[in-house]
């Protein structure tokens, strides 16, 4: 049976404790984003799934929004939040067996039903200890609750797991059109601006090239699966790929020794 409400962790440190200073957030993200010149032609897509980052919000928040904002196109009925896991190290992937999930303004309603029916066709299963801190599925529930407040969730989580069996759940996933997938993932970390970019270069183009030989040759990720799944996942059910943003920390705290890169696409 699920237990209950998964407690939110990292409020008050990745982003605000109070509902009304995420709320301040969005409005700043969107104040920017509409200087934005986007091409009419984006305007009518609607993706089946984004890549975000998840670094605090003064870090990254920007670049999640922008592909929060297309998958607002989408009006999904459920998303599903996939990251690796931080702070636990385990074999395998976890669903999160709660009946809800805790943000500052107010909680969001997972999908029970068809979280253990996904558990059951894939075999996955429940290690707690991988949910209960981890900020890369967390950081993205407050955007969730903000563009799709009816949307319920089901939030997935990955140890050391096998590409390919990530990449058919992901493929299964996007198959039913109810459903929108989230992959959370930062970059390279703690190089220099230079060489940051120069690694983060072969995420990007793997990703708009939906090239995992790409990937495969220099890219650093901490959602490294995940990303590789999404691609081999887009290429199999023929969809395509748009990168949205892309920046570092240094936009933020002026330091250039010392980064963390920051991606969103989106896959339609």
């Amino acid at each position: 049976m699920p237990q209950s409400v998964r407690k939110a962790a990292v409020a008050g440190s990745f982003y605000p404790a109070k509902c009304q200073e995420i709320e301040v957030y969005f409005q700043q993200f969107n104040r920017e984003f509409n200087r934005i010149n986007i091409p009419k032609a984006l305007d009518n897509i609607k993706p089946k799934a984004i890549i975000v980052p998840h670094a605090g919000y003064i870090y990254s928040g920007f670049t999640a929004n922008f592909a929060y904002r297309f998958l607002n196109h989408s009006a999904p009925k459920r998303i599903i939040v996939i990251g690796p896991s931080h702070h636990y190290y385990f074999k395998g992937i976890s669903a999160s067996h709660f009946e809800s999930f805790e943000t500052p303004c107010g909680n969001i309603e997972i999908d029970t039903p068809y979280l253990f029916a996904l558990a059951k066709e894939f075999n996955i299963g429940f290690v707690p200890q991988a949910h209960k801190k981890e900020h890369s599925t967390e950081v993205q529930m407050p955007f969730i609750q903000h563009y799709f407040p009816r949307a319920k969730v089901i939030e997935l989580i990955y140890g050391d797991f096998s590409v390919d069996k990530l990449a058919i759940i992901v493929t299964a996933l996007l198959r039913n059109p109810d459903n929108a997938v989230v992959i959370s993932s930062d970059l390279s970390h703690f190089y220099t601006q230079k060489k940051a970019e120069k690694l983060d270069r072969h995420c990007l183009r793997a990703v708009a090239d939906l090239d995992v030989k790409e990937l495969k040759s220099g890219c650093e990720a901490c959602g490294f699966t995940g990303i590789e799944a999404m691609i081999t996942a887009a290429i199999k059910l023929g969809l395509h790929s748009k990168l949205l943003d892309y920046r570092t920390s240094k936009e933020s705290t002026g330091d250039s020794h010392s980064v963390v890169g920051y991606m969103s696409a989106m896959f339609y």
